[in-house]
């Protein structure tokens, strides 16, 4: 929910997201956001860059543009788990953002290399050889050809049967930390240097159900459903000094 104004955010099972404009006594509903794959399950929002996070089932993480009106910007999928809960931090000369699922926290720049993963393109048969999908019973006739399941470069967003995306990469400027289905002309085209993870991990060896992060002390706070609370050292991260008189043990 954002006070000023008055604005709130609801994700639902579906993976979308609503955003309603609440008057006095009465609910209007702006526009709906869709992106994610599966269920929401976490919404940070940050008020002064007026960016909101969304997390979902499908592991990711999308940052939506609300302020300039852009949408999602950008894709970030690091995690093997469900998206529990996350923070977001924004410092003068960089932004970043840590999240966490299941045992292991994510942390990652948001630099102005990165590019937004391109949204996935719908065709009625493979836009790299032409062979019809399944559900095109008119070419499948024509052709006498049987119909091939449809997939999609993460890369370039195009709709291809499996013979055309034999490859998986990983590609992290686009915020696929993890190996990714792309098309064989796709994987041509990614560098070895394309691949070099912009995040990192760290295991926080229990079941992570809530975080928070204190930025000028370089502190970041984990509660684990094992009843534990953990308090970490986040200083080589976040690039900043612990405060005077604070002991890392």
């Amino acid at each position: 929910y954002d006070h000023e104004t008055q604005h709130a955010f609801v994700g639902d099972y579906s993976g979308q997201i609503t955003l309603l404009k609440l008057e006095q006594n009465t609910c209007s509903v702006i526009t709906t956001l869709k992106g994610h794959e599966g269920s929401i399950t976490s919404l940070w929002w940050d008020p002064v860059q007026r960016l909101l996070f969304s997390g979902a089932s499908d592991h990711s993480i999308i940052m939506w543009d609300i302020g300039g009106r852009k949408g999602r910007t950008l894709l970030l999928q690091g995690h093997q788990y469900v998206m529990e809960s996350y923070f977001s931090y924004t410092q003068p000369e960089q932004q970043s953002l840590h999240a966490c699922s299941g045992n292991r926290t994510y942390s990652c720049r948001l630099k102005k290399c990165r590019r937004c993963a391109p949204q996935w393109l719908e065709s009625d048969s493979c836009q790299k050889c032409e062979q019809p999908f399944f559900w095109n019973i008119k070419q499948m006739w024509d052709t006498k050809t049987i119909g091939l399941r449809q997939h999609h470069c993460r890369k370039c967003g195009q709709a291809v049967c499996g013979k055309c995306s034999t490859k998986r990469s990983s590609y992290p400027i686009m915020g696929f930390e993890f190996q990714v289905r792309v098309c064989d002309s796709c994987f041509e085209s990614i560098k070895d240097e394309d691949r070099t993870s912009l995040a990192t991990f760290h295991e926080g060896k229990h079941n992570i159900s809530h975080m928070s992060m204190d930025i000028s002390r370089g502190l970041m706070v984990t509660c684990g459903s094992d009843r534990i609370v953990k308090i970490w050292d986040m200083t080589p991260v976040v690039g900043c000094s612990l405060a005077t008189g604070f002991s890392s043990r």
